[in-house]
């Protein structure tokens, strides 16, 4: 005899439900190393171009040390831009309250640097540079220079998904019962009032 468990067996949990419950914490661990690993290549660019005084086109960062061919391709930049967005759009439903502002802060100014990478991507595509420039150019670049401008986005994206990991994982009193069930919270959830005593 067929029983109803059998007859129905569960859904599988689907990603995002699993992402933003109980692989919330290690998926935002592994998430925020490589977005580290990330902003600690362009802090190395930085130093390269500013401290020892490389010329700019061979201070390509630690990676564009061992690899320079791929520091010097758009697919790569674009690829890391548009990582950084899904993740930011991936993680954002476990996020809430103050946290989810600060994380829907860092998405908005990601999902503007993907539109800047795009537009870089598509003259590599074409491979023909835009407005009148020698090498491929993004908007904000026509002022800017790309080192110091890129730099400036992975700031302006980094401080604002740190002040919502903060926020997520040590809640102020008044949104620590919006922690639900995810392990990111190290403080404990604030009791359910009591029922008056009637």
């Amino acid at each position: 005899m067929t029983t109803l468990t059998q007859a129905h067996p569960t859904a599988p949990e689907p990603l995002m439900v699993r992402l933003n419950g109980r692989w919330h914490e290690p998926a935002l661990w592994l998430y925020g190393a490589i977005v580290l690993l990330h902003w600690a290549e362009h802090l190395f660019q930085a130093y390269q171009i500013w401290v020892l005084g490389w010329p700019r086109p061979q201070a390509l960062g630690m990676l564009g040390l061992w690899q320079p061919w791929l520091v010097s391709t758009e697919i790569m930049h674009w690829g890391y831009a548009a990582f950084m967005f899904a993740g930011l759009v991936m993680l954002r439903p476990g996020f809430l309250g103050r946290a989810r502002f600060w994380w829907t802060v860092s998405l908005v100014i990601q999902g503007w640097h993907l539109v800047e990478h795009s537009i870089l991507q598509l003259q590599a595509i074409v491979g023909h540079p835009f407005w009148g420039a020698k090498v491929y150019t993004s908007i904000l670049q026509l002022w800017i220079p790309r080192p110091e401008l890129h730099l400036f986005y992975n700031a302006i994206v980094f401080l604002p998904m740190v002040v919502a990991m903060i926020l997520h994982m040590y809640p102020p009193a008044d949104e620590r019962h919006l922690t639900g069930t995810c392990s990111c919270a190290r403080v404990p959830a604030a009791p359910k009032a009591k029922a008056a005593a009637g």
